[in-house]
This record gives C-alpha cells, structure tokens and sequence, in this order.
C-alpha cells in the first residue's frame, strides 16, 4: 500500500465536515476527524486507542492504523492551524495522497465570523493551505486535487466520482445520502458542525449571514488577504461536469 492515508485539507467553513460524512457513510475507510488542530487545541490527541502528543506523532499513529487494519485513513483537517512539523516530514510526500477543499472566501469569513467574532487572519486559512498546497504540488510534478465546496453541492455525483477517480477509490453513489446523526469525533466543536449533524446530503441552501464582506470593513480586509491564496487553489479545482460542458446527471 503506497498511499495509505488520504488527507483532505480544507479551509475551515468549506463544507469539509460535510465531505467527511460522506466518507464516514462509504464504510470502507478508517475515518479521522482534525487531529492536528485538536492536538493544537488541547497537547494531545488520541488516535485508534493511542495519545499522540506531537504531529510526527499524529503521522506515526495515522500510518500505524493504516498498516494494522489493512485499510487506507482518511483524515479531514483544517488549516484554522500551520503544522511546521508535518510541512518538514518528508512522509507528507510519500504516504499521504493529499487534497485540498476550498470555498469563495467571502463566505468563508462570514461563516467563520457568525461562529467566532474574534476570528483573526490567520484562522480563516488560505494562505495556511496554499502553503501545504505548494509544499506537496512540487515534489508531485503536479497539482492534487482541489475541490471546491460550491461545485460539490452544484454537482455532488460529478465532484465526488472525480475526487474518487484521482485518490483511487471506487465510487458509491449511495454515499451521497446519509441519516442525520450526531458523531462522538465532533464533540469538541459540535456547534460548528450543527448543520452536518442535520444534513441528509450536500445542500447549496446558504445562511443569510447578518455580518458579511460586503457591510463590514474587518470582514472584508480578511477576505481580500486570502482571495489571492483562493484563487491559485481555485484554478486547479475538479470542475462539476455542468463547467465542463457535461449534463450534471450524466
């Protein structure tokens, strides 16, 4: 097994906990939800039954899970955090198939800020994630895969039969529906994840935020930093089959 861990980096706020719980629904992968920024958050983390205490550590037990179980991890983890450590580990390179999620960034902020007013800089996670972006795309000889979370909802079968094509996994339709249901992984920040929780499926329907880019100077500066991170992500996106000339139903 030559990439037994698959990680999904993502911008907070980019529907990633959704596309995790859709790879929780497929039932053939070990799912493991942000144990880098629960490691920030809390100095440890426990991963298959072992505290790891570090992100060599976290990289150790993730690639251990994969090698005991026989099965390939998928790990979701945003960029709310930098991990120096794990940019340095060459293991980045050669066991981790990386991808990446995105979303304008204008609704990026006014997510993030509904959910956090002291929301700073660096906590909305562009420039986090193109660097990991980067870090990974030259060594590869190419570009990994990008998903943006308004093309997954514009066209879930599509995006999803796609981002499965290129990370080697066999796609289930069926796993684009799913029961509304609480996850024990999601106790330390449920109430980010309270849409999920409720969801049966991708849904483009959007809260009409009542502080947004547009009435809102702050909000609109840390957009505006991050756009540019955005949009060098945004042109190696997986493109819904409707952008690439494409029935959506096909």
């Amino acid at each position: 097994m030559t990439d037994p861990v698959i990680a999904l980096w993502a911008a907070p706020r980019t529907r990633s906990t959704a596309f995790l719980r859709m790879i929780i629904e497929r039932g053939d992968l070990i799912v493991v939800h942000e144990p880098l920024s629960n490691l920030a958050a809390l100095g440890t983390v426990d991963i298959g039954g072992t505290p790891a205490t570090s992100e060599t550590e976290v990289l150790d037990l993730l690639l251990d899970l994969a090698a005991t179980s026989g099965k390939r991890v998928f790990v979701k983890e945003t960029t709310d955090y930098r991990y120096p450590a794990v940019l340095a580990d060459p293991r980045l390179h050669t066991h981790l198939v990386n991808t990446f999620m995105i979303r304008d960034p204008a609704a990026v902020v006014a997510s993030h800020y509904a959910m956090n007013k002291s929301v700073d800089l660096d906590e909305i996670g562009f420039e986090r994630l193109h660097e990991i972006f980067e870090a990974v795309r030259l060594p590869l000889g190419e570009a990994p895969v990008v998903i943006d979370g308004d093309d997954l909802v514009a066209d879930p079968e599509g995006v999803v039969a796609a981002f499965c094509a290129r990370t080697g996994l066999p796609f289930d339709p069926a796993a684009l529906r799913w029961e509304p249901a609480t996850r024990k992984e999601w106790d330390r920040t449920r109430d980010w994840h309270q849409d999920v929780e409720r969801s049966t499926g991708f849904t483009s329907q959007s809260t009409a935020h009542a502080v947004r880019v547009d009435n809102d100077p702050r909000l609109a500066a840390l957009a505006a930093h991050h756009r540019p991170f955005y949009e060098r992500l945004h042109e190696h996106r997986l493109p819904p089959r409707a952008a690439a000339g494409q029935p959506a139903g096909s």
